[in-house]
């Protein structure tokens, strides 16, 4: 799935701002909402390591970069 997401951004050099955090929490975090049916912002960043808005602008950002279709297309195995 590492090829499929896109790039973080850069950070600024001056007032970087946060760590981003991981993908893999991201997406722990996007599966316990769609999994649950909880509102976004009643996930347990303790249990999932994220914030439900962090889940939800990832999902956001992931969705626009179009990678829930290229993760389900017929080349992700790397068979070819």
């Amino acid at each position: 799935m590492v090829p499929l997401v896109p790039p973080a951004p850069e950070q600024r050099r001056r007032y970087p701002g946060r760590l981003r955090v991981p993908g893999r929490a991201a997406l722990a975090g996007i599966m316990y909402a769609l999994r649950t049916g909880v509102a976004w912002r009643d996930v347990p960043a303790e249990s999932v390591d994220c914030s439900g808005v962090t889940a939800w602008r990832r999902l956001r950002d992931w969705t626009e970069a179009d990678v829930r279709p290229r993760l389900h297309g017929p080349d992700v195995s790397g068979a070819a």
